[in-house]
């Protein structure tokens, strides 16, 4: 595949975001709806996007992985079971729980493989109402020590975009416990949960914080006018806290 995303529109970095040189891959699998919208996040937030494909061997020396929404394989055995066994996501195993500590975001379908991979705890199953749902969705932030959540204040709520059909986050009880314990909830839905995850739970972490996986979909609101109508760009400051832990050194 390309290295090139097709992007529409005019656009600009975040205000302030330096240009880091980051490049940071997103990876399509069949099935994959939402790469170019993370590209694009990727682009704003000022860093460079790589293309990678499911089936190849090479992380193209990025310095970070997303996993974007869609439906890979189409949900055909369980959401993100499939695309577990993809090439690629060997690669990428294997450079999260590296010395190194490649950082990881998975976000919808890519927080199901995440799991699916047993790079996060838990798992997924369809919604407790079995409807699929879309609408605005508002998080609270509970960490803010992830490379992925830095430019959040924990308990700030911010207000993105949610999308889904399998996104209830289910886990035993002595995996809650220590998810809430060693403080690894990265977000939280607030004023209603709309898929009935355990403990109000949108998004959780690894003991490192490299990897965070989370349901809703805040590479939909990086652009004002474009996201949720109050706010617009809440999901913005995911993609810039990656480039501060790159540019830090600490990943």
């Amino acid at each position: 595949m390309s290295s090139e995303f097709p992007l529409i529109g005019d656009f600009s970095p975040a205000p302030g975001a330096a240009l880091s040189g980051a490049r940071i891959g997103v990876v399509t699998f069949p099935g994959t709806l939402d790469d170019r919208d993370a590209a694009r996040a990727v682009r704003l937030a000022g860093a460079e996007p790589v293309a990678l494909w499911h089936a190849d061997e090479s992380l193209q020396d990025v310095d970070a992985v997303i996993l974007p929404g869609g439906f890979s394989y189409g949900d055909y055995l369980r959401a993100g079971a499939i695309a577990r066994f993809a090439p690629m996501m060997s690669k990428i195993i294997d450079a999260a729980n590296s010395d190194a500590k490649l950082p990881v975001l998975g976000i919808c379908n890519g927080f199901q493989i995440l799991t699916e991979s047993h790079l996060l705890p838990g798992s997924m199953i369809k919604n407790d109402h079995l409807k699929f749902i879309c609408r605005d969705q508002v998080l609270r932030v509970e960490n803010n020590a992830t490379a992925w959540t830095s430019q959040y204040a924990t308990g700030q709520e911010i207000s993105i975009v949610l999308k889904n059909q399998d996104g209830q986050y289910i886990a035993d009880e002595k995996t809650l416990d220590a998810l809430e314990a060693e403080g690894r909830v990265a977000f939280r839905y607030v004023g209603w949960n709309p898929n009935g995850s355990r403990r109000d739970i949108a998004g959780i972490s690894n003991e490192a914080g490299n990897v965070v996986g989370l349901m809703p979909h805040p590479e939909h609101a990086v652009e004002a006018g474009y996201g949720p109508d109050h706010t617009g760009t809440d999901g913005l400051g995911i993609f810039t806290s990656v480039l501060t832990t790159l540019v830090g050194g600490t990943k």
